[in-house]
């Protein structure tokens, strides 16, 4: 890894963790603090705090992605707990940070949140061939699958537009577990 992608690795690892402490809330000068170095580095690498935010949501991700992988891949589970699991993924970095806070995205950084939408709405065909097999295993009943999809979304992308979770004191590992309990006990034949 050369310098400037371990400087990249070093920004985004500590805009996790001031998010972690701050919310939304840390600054550029929050990083260069936490980091010993300029702004003006974080400032080569990253245009503004949007596309340090755009390339968090891209890495978090790209390690759903590799965490979804390693489930299709499992031997040992049925699809039920398959389908579950792949729904409810959740990487280590991730777990224990306050995604709850991100229904500000939508009015405070529209661009954001419509990038963390497209990742919501993508990506999906790993998850429907699961569906379709469960069928064909005769352990789920026929659903429409754009229908089981478009509520699996719609959720996730309520999280992040509205201040329920806060509200309602739930964090977002827990509402996620909910609404995969709720779904995928809602196709089991």
């Amino acid at each position: 890894m050369d310098h400037s992608e371990e400087t990249k690795k070093r920004i985004l690892e500590a805009a996790l963790r001031l998010f972690h402490e701050k919310g939304l809330r840390f600054t550029m000068d929050d990083i260069a603090s936490d980091l010993s170095i300029s702004k003006k580095t974080i400032y080569r690498i990253f245009q503004d705090k949007e596309a340090l935010f755009c390339e968090v949501a891209d890495e978090c991700f790209r390690s759903i992605k590799e965490s979804e992988r390693a489930v299709l891949e499992a031997p040992d589970l049925d699809t039920p707990t398959r389908l579950r699991k792949l729904l409810g993924v959740m990487p280590t970095p991730y777990q224990d940070l306050d995604l709850k806070q991100l229904y500000v995205l939508k009015d405070r950084y529209p661009a954001i949140y419509a990038h963390v939408a497209e990742h919501l709405e993508t990506g999906w065909e790993p998850t429907i061939a699961l569906i379709e097999q469960g069928i064909r295993e005769g352990v789920f009943r026929p659903v429409s699958i754009p229908v089981f999809k478009t509520m699996m979304e719609a959720t996730l992308e309520q999280f992040f537009s509205r201040d329920t979770l806060v509200v309602n004191e739930i964090s977002y590992t827990e509402a996620l577990q909910e609404v995969v309990s709720i779904l995928v006990d809602g196709i089991i034949s």
